[in-house]
């Protein structure tokens, strides 16, 4: 894979969707941020993205919805220690009727770098039949709005092309 180099200034003016301080729990044997708390960061990122666009979680229990992610792939890029805060920017990045493909790109505070990339494509569901559904017209609408949106930057998301909603 080629190497990602991303400018912290760019990622800075996506969305920020969540900040954390890195506590002592989240390390590992190699005095490092665990890769299960990575996965657990962009996870809660993902719940506080949906909240933008009224996917909220009174909204997907009163109407018996939620979203499952499909597919995800994580970049660790630089390391990540106890005490350091990291926030994880967002970019829409497309959709389709019942999908959405989003990147989430980590930020180190402490350290001034881009730390990791989360890429997933996830469905809307039913909860009821436990399969996907279509994207109501209202959440769509503000989907493709931020899609729109971040189509215009002047830099292009490290997707790995693999990955298609």
């Amino acid at each position: 894979m080629p190497r990602i180099e991303l400018d912290i200034a760019e990622v800075r003016k996506l969305p920020l969707i969540h900040q954390a301080t890195i506590p002592e729990e989240y390390l590992d044997a190699m005095g490092h941020m665990n890769v299960m708390w990575y996965t657990h960061l962009f996870s809660v990122s993902m719940g506080e993205l949906f909240q933008l666009f009224g996917l909220t979680w009174d909204y997907m229990e009163q109407n018996h919805v939620g979203t499952f992610a499909l597919e995800t792939h994580i970049r660790y890029l630089s390391e990540v220690r106890v005490g350091q805060t990291v926030e994880v920017h967002s970019r829409m990045l497309g959709r389709t009727e019942k999908r959405f493909h989003v990147m989430h790109i980590m930020t180190n505070q402490t350290k001034n770098d881009v730390s990791a990339t989360f890429e997933v494509v996830g469905g809307y569901v039913s909860m009821e039949t436990r399969r996907m559904d279509v994207i109501p017209e209202n959440i769509a609408a503000q989907i493709d709005e931020m899609v729109d949106e971040h189509r215009e930057l002047h830099w292009n998301a490290p997707v790995t092309g693999i990955m298609h909603p």
